[in-house]
C-alpha cells in the first residue's frame, strides 16, 4: 500500500521532509501547500528532482478541496500550527505536525483536547528521539545500565537560528522563545528517557551575542541564544540543560549525559559514539551507531527524520497509536514555557502534575 502525502510550509524543514519520502518505500507526495511564492518555486523544483509530481497550492483550503492525502505534513511557523492542525482534524487526515505543538501553553493544551477524538493519527515532529545514535541510547539507559537514573545532563553547543521567510523565528511572539521553539526536543527526551513527569523548573539564560545588530521594521529580535535549565522530576530525578547558540564551532553539537547507582553512559552527536563509564571502574566501553549516508544526507537532523517518517507510516499502515502524541506535544511545550517564565521572573516556576 503506497501512502499519499501532502506537506503544508513549504520552507526548509517542508523540503527536508520532501527529501525524506523519496527515501521512503511506498510513500508519494501528492500536494505542497505555502502561501510565499518563492518558497512554493524552491519546493516545487526539488518535488520535480526527487521523481515527484505533487500539485502545488498557496491556500489550504484550496488544497483540501482539490486534493484527498493519507497524512499531511505541517512545516509552517510556530505561530500558525493551532489554526492549521484545527482545520486538519475536520478532516480524514492523519498529520505529523512538526515541534513545538503550538507557540503557546494554552494552546497546545487546548489542541491536544482536540486530538484526542481525532479518528486518524496524530503525531508531533519530534525528531531528536529518532536519531539512531539517541534512539540506542535511550535503549540501554530503559535497560537499567546505569541503574535508575538520578542525573540527566544535556548539552546543544550549535549554531544561531537561520533565516526564514518573513524572518519570523527572531521574536518570542511567533516562536513561544527560544526554550520552545528549539528546546521543546530537549524537554520532550528528558520525559522519554527518565520515563517521568516535570514537577519544577528553574532557568537562567539571555541574549548576549546573536542577532543584537539586526533590526526588522524598526524592532530588535529578543529571542535567547543561551540557558541553563534546571528541572525537577516527580521520583526525584533531576535533569538539566545547557544551551549555546553562538558554538558553531564545537565537534560536537548535542551530547546526552544519564548518571545513575551503577555509573554514566553518554552520546554525542554527530560522532554516534556512546560511552559507559560504570562506577566500579571496570573499564569504559563504546559503542558506535552509524547512519547510512544517504539518510544524513536528506537532512540536517543526523537522520531521525528519515526515521521518524517511517515510524510514522508504520503506525498508519498497522492501525498502531503514534509514539509522539500531541499529549508528548503539550508537555514538552508547557516545560520550555516555565523555562521562559522562570527567566523572566528570576523564580522556579512549578508544574502542576496532572494523574
Amino acid at each position: 500500500m503506497t501512502i499519499s502525502y501532502a506537506i503544508v510550509g513549504a520552507g526548509m524543514m517542508g523540503r527536508e521532509h520532501m527529501r525524506n519520502l523519496a527515501l521512503l518505500p511506498n510513500a508519494t507526495l501528492v500536494a505542497l501547500c505555502d502561501p510565499d511564492p518563492e518558497s512554493r518555486n524552491q519546493s516545487s523544483k526539488l518535488a520535480a528532482a526527487l521523481g515527484f509530481e505533487p500539485q502545488v497550492f498557496g491556500d489550504l483550503d484550496a488544497m483540501l478541496s482539490s486534493v484527498t492525502p493519507d497524512a499531511v505534513i505541517v512545516a509552517t511557523p510556530n505561530f500558525t500550527h493551532f489554526d492549521i492542525a484545527r482545520r486538519l482534524l475536520a478532516e480524514n487526515v492523519a498529520i505529523l505536525l512538526e515541534k513545538p505543538l503550538c507557540a503557546s501553553p494554552d494552546d497546545a493544551r487546548r489542541l491536544a483536547s482536540m486530538a484526542i477524538d481525532h479518528p486518524r493519527t496524530f503525531w508531533v515532529g519530534m525528531e531528536y528521539r529518532f536519531m539512531p545514535p539517541v534512539a540506542r541510547y535511550i535503549e540501554r539507559v530503559h535497560a537499567d545500565e546505569t541503574g535508575a537514573p538520578r542525573m540527566l545532563y544535556i548539552r546543544e553547543h550549535r549554531f544561531p537560528f537561520l533565516k526564514k521567510v518573513g524572518d519570523w523565528n527572531r521574536f518570542n511572539r511567533n516562536t513561544g522563545g527560544t526554550l520552545v521553539e528549539k528546546c521543546c526536543h530537549f524537554f520532550d527526551l528528558m520525559r522519554v528517557i527518565l520515563r517521568d513527569e516535570p514537577v519544577r523548573v528553574f532557568a537562567s539564560g539571555g541574549q548576549d551575542v546573536n542577532h543584537l545588530d539586526e533590526l526588522y521594521d524598526g524592532e530588535r529580535p529578543d529571542i535567547l541564544d543561551n540557558a541553563f535549565v534546571t528541572v525537577d522530576f516527580a521520583r526525584g530525578a533531576r535533569a538539566v540543560l545547557e544551551l549555546c547558540m553562538f558554538a558553531e564551532g564545537s565537534e560536537q553539537q548535542t551530547s546526552i549525559h544519564t548518571i545513575g547507582a551503577r555509573g554514566k553512559i553518554e552520546v554525542s552527536i554527530p560522532s554516534g559514539e556512546i560511552i559507559m563509564s560504570p562506577r566500579d571502574r571496570s573499564g569504559l566501553s563504546k559503542e558506535f551507531v552509524s547512519v547510512p549516508a544517504d539518510i544524513l544526507a536528506a537532512g540536517d537532523h543526523h537522520g531521525a527524520t528519515y526515521h521518524q517518517l517511517s515510524a510514522f507510516q508504520g503506525c498508519l499502515l498497522q492501525g498502531r497509536p503514534p509514539i509522539v502524541s500531541a499529549l508528548d506535544g503539550y508537555r514538552a511545550v508547557e516545560m520550555g514555557a516555565a523555562a521562559q517564565q522562570s527567566i523572566q521572573s528570576g523564580t522556579p516556576i512549578p508544574i502542576a502534575r496532572e494523574d
